[in-house]
C-alpha cells in the first residue's frame, strides 16, 4: 500500500517526484501458510491488534463468491461458497460479513441455522457437529447495499461508490467482508474464483485469470479465477465502464490493465510494467503471482493499493507508486505476515524497492540519499517502531524510516548478501506466511555475523540508532 498524504512527506524527504495529493497469534507453518486454530467458534483468529478480525476453528482453501449488481439502485445480490477444513470439532463457528442481509445458510447442501452478532460476525450452526479434519462447504445467500467502511486508519475502505455511479473494493486491513461472507485476516489464505452479473454497459475486473464473458437478457457475467492462495484484503472487484488493455509478459503471463472513465491518462505509465515487473523479479526472484496489470481508478482515495497480481491505484498514482504495489506481489502478497504488528515485511520492503529502481534506473546516489534524509530528519521520524508498533500506527514509519534501516542493513551486509536475503527470503515462504523474527533469524544467516544489536536498533526502538548502526559500511562517516 502505498498512502496518498504519507506520499508526500517521503517525495519531499527524498527528492522523488511531486506529488499531486496531499500477545503472538497462532503460528503457521513457514512455508505452507497452514495454521492452528485459534479454538473452536472463536470469534476472532488471534491477532492483537485486531481481535475481532477472522475466526477460529477451520482453514479456508477456497472462495467461490456470485454476485448480481445493479449500479443505479447500488443494490447486490451474493451467493458464496465457503470450503473449509475444520482445525477443531466445530458446533457453531463464523464468518466476517458487514452490513448485508444475509436469507439463507448451507452446509454441504444442507439449511443450518445461522444468526449475526456484533458488526460482522455471521454465527453459523450446524445441525450436526463438523468433524475435526473435516473438509466442508458454506453456501451464504445475501443481499443489499454494501456499505463504505470509515473507520479505517488509512482512510474510508472496503466498498466505495466511483464517480461513474460504478463500485470498487480496496483496503487495508478490511475490504473483503463489505461484500462477500469471509475468514477476514491474511493469516488464512485461499483461492478465489469471482463470477459478477451486472447490466451490458458495465464491466467488471478482479484478480487473476479471466474467463470469457457471458451475456443474456442484458446482462453480462465477468468470472476472474485466482489460482494462487490470496489474502482476503487483497482480492478485489471493480464494476465500471473499464477500458480494458490486454497483453503479456514474456514468459507468457497475461497481463490487463482496466481504466476508469477519467483514468485513460494513466496508460503512459502503465506502459512501465513489464520494465518494472523484470527489475523487480531481478531483485527478487521470478514474478510469483498468475497473472499481472492494475486497476486505476478515477478517484483521489488516500490510498492505492496492492491487491493481488492487479493493483489498485488511486487518481495521484505516478511510476514511483507502481514500483511500490508491484513490489508487494512478492512482499505481502506472495509472502504475506501472519500478524499485522509485522508490517514492516509488507511497506519497507516495497519502499525499499523505490530507492532500488532509482538507483538503477534514475542513477540515484542511495547513500547520498540516505544522508540526506538522517541529517534532516528530527525527533519525531525517528521515535516510531518499525516492529510491533502499536495498533493504529502499522501505517507510519515503514513508509519512510522503513526505507533507511534496509538501506542500513544493505550496508551492515553487503551487496551481495543483500541481494540473496532478498531472492532467499521470498522462495522459502512464497505462497505461504511469515514472521518478523523468521526474517531476523534469516538475516543473521545469510550475512553470517549476530545482527542482534543492529537489528533491535534499527527495528524495535523507537529512537535513532547510535552511529554505529547509523553509519555501517560505506555510510560510516
Amino acid at each position: 500500500m502505498r498512502r496518498a498524504r504519507l506520499a508526500c512527506v517521503l517525495l519531499t524527504a527524498t527528492a522523488l517526484a511531486a506529488c499531486t495529493n496531499t500477545a503472538e497469534p497462532p503460528r503457521p507453518s513457514a512455508t505452507t501458510g497452514t495454521r492452528a486454530p485459534a479454538g473452536p467458534s472463536a470469534a476472532g483468529i488471534g491477532d492483537p491488534y485486531y481481535p475481532d478480525d477472522g475466526n477460529g476453528g477451520y482453514d479456508v482453501t477456497a472462495y467461490e463468491v456470485k454476485i448480481g449488481y445493479d449500479p443505479p439502485s447500488k443494490h447486490l445480490e451474493g451467493d458464496t461458497t465457503v470450503t473449509a477444513t475444520a482445525t477443531d470439532e466445530l458446533a457453531r463457528f463464523n464468518l466476517d460479513l458487514t452490513g448485508l442481509t444475509v436469507s439463507a445458510v448451507d452446509i454441504d447442501g444442507k439449511q443450518a441455522r445461522f444468526s449475526r452478532e456484533g458488526e460482522h460476525e455471521l454465527v453459523i450452526n450446524p445441525d450436526t457437529p463438523i468433524a475435526k479434519g473435516a473438509t466442508f462447504r458454506t453456501r451464504v445467500r445475501y443481499a443489499g447495499e454494501p456499505q463504505l467502511n470509515k473507520d479505517g486508519t488509512l482512510g474510508p475502505n472496503g466498498w466505495q461508490i466511483a464517480k461513474s455511479g460504478g463500485a470498487f473494493a480496496a483496503g487495508e486491513p478490511h475490504s473483503a467482508s463489505t461484500w462477500y461472507p469471509v475468514n477476514d485476516h491474511p493469516l488464512d489464505k485461499a483461492t478465489f474464483r469471482l463470477s459478477a452479473q451486472v447490466p451490458d454497459d458495465w464491466s467488471v475486473i478482479s484478480n487473476g485469470h479471466e474467463e470469457a464473458p457471458r451475456s443474456a437478457n442484458g446482462l453480462t457475467t465477468y468470472t476472474w479465477v485466482e489460482p494462487n492462495r490470496v489474502a482476503t484484503y487483497l482480492t478485489t472487484i471493480g464494476i465500471d465502464k473499464w477500458t480494458f488493455e490486454r497483453s503479456t509478459l514474456a514468459d507468457g503471463t497475461p497481463v490487463v490493465s482496466a481504466y476508469a472513465p477519467g483514468a485513460e491518462d494513466k496508460k503512459p505509465i502503465e506502459a512501465h510494467l513489464p520494465e518494472v515487473l523484470a527489475f523487480l523479479s531481478d531483485k527478487f526472484g521470478p514474478y510469483p503471482q498468475s497473472a499481472a496489470g492494475g486497476i486505476f481508478v478515477n478517484e483521489s482515495i488516500s490510498f492505492s493499493l496492492e491487491t493481488q497480481t492487479r493493483p489498485t491505484y488511486a487518481k495521484w498514482a505516478n511510476l514511483d507508486v507502481i514500483v511500490h504495489e508491484q513490489a508487494h506481489q512478492w512482499f505481502g502478497d506472495s509472502v504475506s505476515l501472519e500478524r499485522w504488528s509485522d508490517i514492516c515485511l509488507n511497506e519497507c520492503f516495497a519502499s525499499y524497492a523505490q530507492w532500488l529502481w532509482a538507483e538503477a534506473k534514475n542513477g540515484t546516489d542511495l547513500d547520498a540519499r540516505y544522508r540526506a534524509v538522517v541529517d534532516k530528519s528530527k525527533d519525531a521520524f525517528w521515535n516510531r517502531k518499525l516492529v510491533d508498533m502499536g495498533p493504529g500506527n502499522e501505517f507510519t514509519a515503514v513508509y519512510d524510516k522503513g526505507q533507511l534501516a534496509l538501506h542500513a542493513l544493505r550496508r551492515q551486509i553487503g551487496d551481495d548478501k543483500f541481494a540473496t536475503l532478498l531472492k532467499q527470503w521470498i522462495s522459502t515462504h512464497r505462497d505461504g506466511n511469515a514472521t518478523w523474527p523468521e526474517f531476523e533469524a534469516m538475516a543473521a544467516q545469510v550475512a553470517g555475523q549476530d545482527l542482534t544489536r543492529f537489528l533491535d536498533a534499527w527495528f524495535h526502538q523507537a529512537s535513532k540508532p547510535a552511529d554505529e548502526f547509523l553509519y555501517p559500511g560505506s555510510l560510516r562517516k
